[in-house]
């Protein structure tokens, strides 16, 4: 359960909860994970395939400036 604390005084009893054994914090300040989408999709095309798709682009962006 991942739950966003918007109130000091409902971390408190988050807190007081825990210390009366009826919850468990598993994690404490959690941040959502960052992934870069160069990381995230590194390796999904093989090098002909970024290859092909280069000169696509470079000839969509040549086609636009021509007009």
């Amino acid at each position: 359960m991942l739950i966003q604390v918007t109130n000091q005084k409902a971390l408190n009893i988050i807190y007081e909860l825990q210390e009366l054994n009826v919850i468990k914090v598993l994690r404490d300040n959690v941040s959502p994970a960052t992934t870069r989408l160069s990381e995230k999709y590194k390796g999904i095309i093989n090098k002909e395939q970024a290859q092909k798709l280069n000169e696509h682009i470079e000839q969509m962006r040549n086609e636009w400036s021509n007009t």
